[in-house]
């Protein structure tokens, strides 16, 4: 108590103005999101009428009905749940088993492929070249179009070498004198080492599956294939199309169907970010100690 440092009044002035700042930005970042929340729980008709602030004013679970009773909802979000659990694991494959056999210094051609990766990191052909290489491999309109290009990340793939290069050498080492071959090493010394960072990519790539929508939209153009939508793509065609009960709906249909594609909409905004949120904290750690570590010889 004797150390402690007296706050004069200048001191406790910036302090409450920086928390008053920190809780008016979370106030405004947190809100639209809540609100969002509200109205997904709202009658639909009922909150086009405004004055929806804090809670709901007429609470249903109509949206969410109407919302998982919709076999195109329904596809979708299977499609981007199969889409999320299998690109990443399928990134995260690659990425460390290419990034453990570049951070070998004895490997030959090393430079060669540093300087190959370097080059494709920073020069791209652009969409056209893309789209081109994507009919060639008969990738168009077909699920694997949102895996394969995304089977081996760049930037991801360079951290994973800083990380495993700054693990112990002494370890696999050990594991080498013990008999243990590449592929053992790797399983049973560097990947328990990587959890971290094995976690790191894991919940970066997720998240960028899941939010996807610009191959969906310019990769599976088909009406055939349209059941390989994914949610994203859903939210963006229903802001597009801008679906809402129209005018010339009659008084039946009006009282009947209390939802419209607004609150759906929202509902289905709910249901897509509420995975995020409820996974992420748990990953955050994980997420900041692969980030720290990968970086040491960065």
């Amino acid at each position: 108590m004797k150390n402690r440092i007296r706050l004069t009044t200048e001191d406790r002035f910036v302090d409450a103005v920086v928390y008053i700042t920190l809780a008016l930005v979370f106030f405004l970042s947190l809100y639209p999101f809540y609100l969002a929340v509200v109205l997904s729980f709202n009658e639909g008709l009922d909150a086009q009428s405004g004055g929806i602030y804090f809670w709901p004013r007429k609470p249903s679970l109509e949206n969410y009905s109407q919302l998982f009773s919709d076999t195109e909802w329904i596809t979708a979000i299977f499609v981007s749940i199969a889409r999320t659990v299998t690109g990443t694991a399928v990134t995260v494959l690659f990425t460390v088993l290419v990034a453990y056999g570049l951070s070998r210094r004895d490997l030959i051609g090393r430079k060669v492929y540093f300087n190959i990766i370097i080059f494709a990191m920073y020069f791209s052909g652009g969409i056209i070249p893309y789209y081109a290489i994507l009919k060639q491999l008969h990738l168009l309109n077909n699920f694997l179009v949102y895996i394969v290009p995304g089977m081996l990340n760049i930037f991801y793939m360079l951290v994973s070498i800083s990380f495993i290069q700054a693990l112990p050498s002494e370890l696999e080492d050990a594991a080498r004198v013990d008999g243990a071959g590449d592929l053992r090493t790797l399983l049973h010394v560097v990947l328990p080492l990587s959890m971290p960072l094995l976690a790191t990519i894991a919940i970066f790539t997720s998240v960028g599956h899941w939010n996807s929508w610009y191959d969906s939209a310019f990769f599976v153009t088909s009406k055939d294939k349209s059941y390989l939508h994914t949610l994203a793509y859903k939210l963006i065609e229903v802001v597009r199309r801008a679906n809402i009960v129209t005018a010339n709906a009659g008084a039946d249909t009006a009282t009947k169907i209390k939802a419209t594609a607004l609150s759906k909409q929202l509902a289905a905004m709910v249901v897509a970010v509420f995975p995020i949120l409820a996974v992420y904290p748990f990953f955050q750690k994980y997420i900041v100690s692969g980030i720290t570590l990968g970086a040491v010889k960065g």
